[in-house]
């Protein structure tokens, strides 16, 4: 026989080889992928806050804790002055003024991220796992696990209100944090904002149908909350009094990326950390889905920093940055005390501190 009848076979038979690979890749990445028919997620147009430029002001800040801070995500301060962070070793840390750092609870939890502290002193703490925690010198707390019946999953940002009632977010209901990005890339309204009342010890949902919420923040008036939705690049105002009292308006949007946390400043604006998500094909949504490792290839969450100030209008005053990652990365939190901001990161072993005043 001759050597082109000899192959045909071989060919044909590695070509059907290869057609049932490509069928059964394709049914294992659109039909049985753990995300279902993504949203695409595209930066929003232009706003004023992408007009400012580039300045890495970001690279200025003094590193506190460097080496014994591990992945600071969030920050608050008490009536004392003392700085508080719940880090990925399962502490609470404490800085002191005289720039003393102290180990101050274990939580034996590496899944605990928005913190507040509260006017009768102790913290609240986000858990993801557990839900929300009340932490003092005698021991910690479980204040909230469920929500009608329904086990509170990714708990993340918490504020106290003056009359003792917390609000905080729960960034998805379907995702949890070891998935959490498979909930970047369905990109869906899986978030709710929480209010937990300590007089009837009762949790009750305020708001849902939220793109990742995230950050909540409560105005200097407390006649509104402002609550971030990272996943639309934007965040919302609930009013708490007066005649709109119930109502939700968008607080400020088309933000050059998603916002994380956001703390009220002592001037009555907010400082909001923003993240860089871009995921504009379904198709590669699928693919990614996955596998975590690919999508910390592809987004550019890690690669810079940036953190706004916003007034009580939602118009942008100011934005600093770190444009290349070189010093700031992935800023998750900023907090301002004392004509200083302090800055959390899911990617350093330190708090930036950053002078406000030259």
């Amino acid at each position: 026989p001759s050597v082109r009848s000899t192959l045909k076979p071989c060919v044909s038979a590695c070509s059907s080889f290869l057609l049932v690979c490509l069928i059964a890749i394709t049914l294992e990445i659109f039909f049985f992928s753990p995300i279902s028919s993504p949203n695409l997620l595209e930066l929003p147009p232009a706003s004023s806050s992408s007009f400012w430029p580039t300045n890495n002001h970001l690279q200025r800040v003094v590193k506190l804790g460097e080496g014994l801070i591990k992945y600071p995500e969030d920050i608050s301060v008490d009536s004392e002055g003392i700085l508080y962070t719940v880090t990925r070793d399962g502490w609470i840390k404490r800085l002191h003024k005289n720039g003393s750092i102290e180990d101050w609870k274990m939580l034996n939890s590496n899944t605990s991220f928005g913190i507040t502290t509260t006017k009768e002193g102790g913290l609240i703490v986000c858990d993801i796992e557990k839900g929300l925690l009340k932490v003092t010198e005698d021991g910690v707390t479980v204040l909230a696990s469920h929500v009608n019946g329904s086990k509170i999953r990714l708990a993340d940002d918490v504020i106290e209100g003056s009359d003792g009632s917390l609000y905080f977010s729960v960034a998805s209901t379907k995702f949890g944090l070891h998935n959490w990005y498979l909930d970047l890339l369905e990109a869906k309204p899986y978030g709710k904002l929480l209010k937990y009342d300590p007089l009837l010890n009762e949790t009750s949902i305020l708001l849902e149908d939220l793109a990742f919420a995230n950050g909540v923040a409560l105005s200097r008036d407390e006649d509104y909350l402002v609550v971030c939705e990272t996943w639309k690049f934007r965040c919302l105002k609930h009013w708490l009094k007066g005649e709109t009292k119930g109502k939700t308006e968008i607080f400020i949007d088309n933000l050059p990326g998603g916002p994380d946390n956001i703390n009220l400043a002592p001037d009555g604006s907010f400082w909001i950390a923003l993240l860089q998500f871009i995921h504009t094909s379904k198709a590669a949504k699928y693919l990614v889905a996955r596998s975590q490792k690919l999508i910390m290839l592809v987004n550019g969450v890690s690669k810079k920093a940036t953190v706004i100030n916003v007034d009580s209008d939602g118009k942008v005053l100011k934005k600093f940055d770190d444009h290349t990652g070189k010093v700031m990365s992935c800023v998750t939190s900023a907090l301002e005390f004392e004509d200083h901001l302090y800055l959390g990161s899911l990617n350093t072993n330190f708090i930036g501190k950053l002078p406000l005043t030259v």
